[in-house]
């Protein structure tokens, strides 16, 4: 249900953990990936972030 969701094109804001630290990033999903369980994320200055599921605190 929540991939259907991240699948449209609008921003989202995502918390995750990166290093034990807590990070947040906005942008729009570019890519989801199930098989490696990975979202692909392009922020708001066009840098493509990388996230695995198991990181991610909450989707906003």
């Amino acid at each position: 249900m929540f991939l259907r969701e991240l699948s449209t094109n609008r921003l989202i804001t995502i918390n995750y953990y990166k290093d034990g630290l807590s990070q947040t990033c906005k942008g729009h999903v570019c890519r989801l990936d199930i098989y490696q369980q990975t979202l692909s994320l392009k922020g708001e200055n066009e840098q493509v972030y990388s996230i695995r599921f198991s990181q991610i605190k909450e989707i906003c």
